[in-house]
């Protein structure tokens, strides 16, 4: 990965804590709570059109998922709607992925942090497709995880919070080892969940099946594809689903911000062949996102 541009080292600027700051310059120290102790939620969005997706439902999300953690970010909704949107002007860009960020910094270390400051941070950047834009048309590879989403009890699972991604890194990692694309997570009871950051739809006979998300995020990605095969008349079945039925589906693809639509050909030993469901939920999805489409369906 030798023309790998890293994260750090680069043109532009980031929203930070109210103030635009050059790129290089969005710095906290090496003692931040959240670096030591997973204390911080965030979200992804995507501008098509120089309009954020859905932005007021994530800064909502990201406001409900700092709760979550017991802090609360010091800033209105009205104000970090505004930051990325600036965030994404400063950096010149019309179609963008955009990451806000709310830490608890470095007044306190130790696992007490009642006292420690609540930052935010927006940083915004060119992000095209999540996966092989040639791999995911033909459908991507999901092998198998070993780790589990785990129970609600144990865990806010239903923030979004950098804490309960760790798991995602290593099983994407294992995956991507084993030349998959992702791999797909069961929960702690061994019902399908979801992929590494990405919810899954599975397709039989003419219907829409998809896990209940109770102890994984409900994805506001997830919510717009299931409205949209509402409108056109398509059942969805939100569901337990078990892995010995993933042999029994036709079509499955998976949804996110960063993903989109990306259907599914393969989940280790089951094949599939994506076909019309996925090929009009992704041609849907992506007049939805655009802002002249969406404004001449209001």
């Amino acid at each position: 990965m030798a023309d790998l541009v890293p994260y750090h080292d680069r043109d532009g600027f980031i929203w930070f804590d109210g103030k635009m700051v050059p790129w290089r310059e969005a710095q906290v120290h090496i003692l931040t709570h959240a670096l030591h102790y997973a204390s911080a939620v965030f979200e992804g969005e995507r501008s098509y059109g120089g309009e954020i997706f859905k932005l007021r439902e994530h800064t909502l999300r990201l406001i409900e998922s700092g709760r979550m953690l017991d802090f609360e970010i010091p800033f209105s909704p009205d104000e970090i709607d505004q930051a990325c949107r600036e965030t994404l002007t400063a950096n010149g860009l019309t179609d963008g992925y955009i990451r806000p960020i709310a830490w608890r910094g470095s007044e306190q270390m130790g696992v007490s942090a009642q006292h420690s400051k609540i930052h935010l941070a927006v940083a915004a950047w060119n992000w095209g497709s999540y996966f092989d834009m040639a791999e995911r048309l033909r459908g991507i590879r999901v092998g198998l995880a070993t780790y589990r989403r785990p129970d609600p009890a144990t865990i806010p699972s239903k923030a979004k919070a950098t804490g309960l991604y760790m798991i995602c890194t290593i099983e994407k990692h294992r995956a991507e080892r084993a030349g998959y694309a992702d791999a797909m997570m069961l929960d702690y009871r061994g019902h399908v969940a979801e992929c590494t950051g990405a919810n899954m739809f599975f397709i039989k006979d003419g219907e829409i099946h998809t896990p209940t998300p109770d102890c994984f995020l409900n994805g506001i990605t997830r919510q717009t594809v299931i409205d949209l095969a509402k409108r056109r008349g398509i059942k969805v079945v939100e569901r337990t689903i078990l892995p010995e039925e993933l042999g029994t589906f036709s079509e499955v693809f998976i949804t996110g911000t960063a993903a989109e639509i990306t259907p599914v050909r393969e989940i280790g030993p089951n094949s599939y062949t994506p076909g019309k469901m996925c090929e009009t939920l992704l041609n849907d999805y992506m007049a939805e996102v655009q802002p002249k489409s969406r404004a001449a369906a209001e």
